[in-house]
């Protein structure tokens, strides 16, 4: 018989209630601590967040000023205001940009890019993790060991490839080179490694899977979390790029970094103008994070709690 019946029996209900809120406090919760963050937690990841949003404010603030108040001032003025989208029409409508055009370059090179990385990365992570073959180790070291190789030792081969094969200024030539990483495949390796059991695979092959239908219906769900975390990566990776596309492609086909670039190729450099369209450049990854961070989070917590 429990201490809280036993308290019930002699003291009464009212005691007896008392005595299990007072072990109800001892006992910490199932999975975690039942003590909350301290206000200096707090303050620590308030002011980190601020650090962290400073950079796209400044860029929102010197992109709603002109450029002499810019040349006065370092902080022209404390509040952006409706001139911002003044400079956002002018990136938008200026014919010599393509802008529209940079926009799907980036955004099909993106999705291509981390829809490919998630897929031969799950499936070379889940061979290394999960299979036996002659070589393993050796193999993997090997695909680890060229994220050391500087990525400038590769562009002049790579640059006569694409010249010689005609896909100089072409958005092939972009996405080819980032269909896989040595980072992902790692990365999906560690993780499956952990989160996958043996024996749902073993299970799958008693029922009669074949080596597919048991990567797509076991591996697959269980790789998930991470995957959702390498697309995400790659994407804005991808997005963001600006040395090879600045280097295989032209200012006719371009992507929205090399749309930055052009604004500012002129003897004057309007910073406003620059500001501008770096703002636009980055509002969709913010609307992306804003949309699928808290799915992402949701997902690692879910796999981590499986795993």
């Amino acid at each position: 018989m429990s201490s809280v019946a036993v308290t019930a029996q002699t003291a009464g209900a009212s005691a007896a209630r008392a005595a299990a809120k007072r072990r109800s406090r001892g006992r910490a919760p199932v999975g975690g601590s039942a003590r909350r963050a301290g206000k200096v937690t707090y303050i620590l990841l308030g002011a980190v967040l601020l650090i962290s949003m400073f950079p796209l404010y400044y860029t929102l603030l010197l992109g709603s000023s002109d450029p002499t108040s810019i040349a006065q001032s370092p902080i022209p003025q404390w509040l952006p205001d409706a001139s911002l989208f003044t400079q956002f029409a002018t990136v938008i409508t200026d014919s010599n940009i393509n802008f529209w055009l940079a926009l799907w370059n980036s955004t099909l090179i993106a999705v291509i890019s981390s829809a490919s990385v998630v897929l031969f990365s799950t499936l070379a992570g889940y061979s290394f993790a999960k299979l036996n073959f002659r070589g393993r180790g050796p193999l993997l070291v090997f695909v680890i060991a060229t994220m050391a190789v500087p990525v400038q030792l590769g562009i002049i081969p790579l640059y006569i490839l694409m010249a010689e094969i005609g896909w100089y200024g072409k958005v092939q030539a972009v996405i080819l080179p980032g269909l896989v990483t040595a980072f992902g495949v790692f990365w999906m390796t560690q993780y499956l490694s952990e989160a996958l059991p043996y024996e749902l695979i073993e299970a799958a092959r008693v029922d009669g899977a074949s080596m597919i239908r048991t990567f797509w219906s076991i591996a697959m769900p269980a790789a998930l979390p991470a995957a959702a975390m390498l697309g995400l990566f790659q994407f804005v990776q991808q997005w963001t790029n600006y040395f090879w596309p600045s280097i295989i492609l032209t200012n006719e086909n371009p992507t929205l970094p090399l749309v930055v670039r052009s604004l500012q190729a002129n003897y004057f450099v309007d910073y406003s103008l620059v500001m501008g369209g770096i703002f636009l450049v980055t509002l969709p990854l913010l609307v992306l994070f804003f949309f699928v961070g808290r799915q992402l989070v949701a997902g690692i917590m879910a796999g981590a709690v499986k795993g």
